[in-house]
């Protein structure tokens, strides 16, 4: 049976970029100019640079250093809560298009492992190649032993992005409105205030509005619910 006819609820054929609101990682050490155009503009204002270049631009990611566009696998039983984090504007694309572009999901490691890895390469070389290094975040869950954290990981706080599901692509990513699965936006008016020519290049019905869904779930809060034990 081939992936794309198996039908689960945990599990889609699509990625999602939101935007957001805050300044991209690095940005105050950006030397290569990758925040250029993205830094001091709001969320909505990123999706409609994106559409308009028909360009995602990559950023810096945390721990690496390394220039990445990040996408989220969540479905929608999830997305409310991921988008809270962002935004609620993004950009929807087949997995294969990611695929095509040198694109996949997101490497989540744990210290002792990249330890492992430093070890065998040595300790003065890049443990991974940069473009395979932009996929790795670390992975040190709160149920982590005390033991395992003060060996591998002496920071502050725990790390477990896991929940995230990320895909990435390790450079800008460049796309035709073909491409596109469908656009995020938080209401019927902030799709009013989209081009014209962005709704006719990638079809009103494939623009999806974060407020019904909200509204669904306060009828039928179905993922809000607490299993009691």
């Amino acid at each position: 049976m081939s992936y794309n006819t198996i039908k689960r609820p945990d599990f889609s054929e699509y990625v999602i970029h939101f935007t957001k609101d805050a300044d991209p990682f690095s940005t105050s050490q950006d030397k290569e100019g990758l925040t250029k155009g993205i830094a001091k503009t709001t969320a909505e204002q990123r999706l409609k640079s994106i559409l308009a270049d028909k360009r995602i631009r990559s950023t810096k990611m945390p721990w690496t250093n390394k220039p990445a566009v990040c996408f989220t696998e969540c479905t929608w039983g999830s997305l409310l809560d991921h988008a809270d984090h962002y935004s609620r504007f993004g950009i929807g694309f087949k997995k294969s298009f990611l695929f095509k572009h040198d694109g996949g999901p997101a490497i989540y490691l744990t210290p002792a492992l990249l330890e492992y890895q430093k070890a065998f390469v040595g300790i003065d070389k890049l443990p991974f190649d940069p473009k395979l290094f932009a996929f790795i975040t670390p992975f040190a869950p709160p149920y982590a032993t005390k033991e395992y954290k003060n060996k591998y990981w002496k920071k502050n706080k725990y790390i477990d992005y896991s929940h995230e599901r990320e895909w990435r692509v390790p450079h800008d990513l460049d796309f035709e409105f073909s491409d596109i699965a469908f656009i995020i936006v938080p209401s019927y008016e902030a799709m009013a205030r989209s081009s014209r020519s962005f709704k006719d290049a990638t079809g009103r019905d494939n623009w999806l509005i974060m407020d019904n869904y909200q509204r669904i779930e306060t009828f039928w809060p179905v993922h809000q619910l607490k299993i009691k034990t």
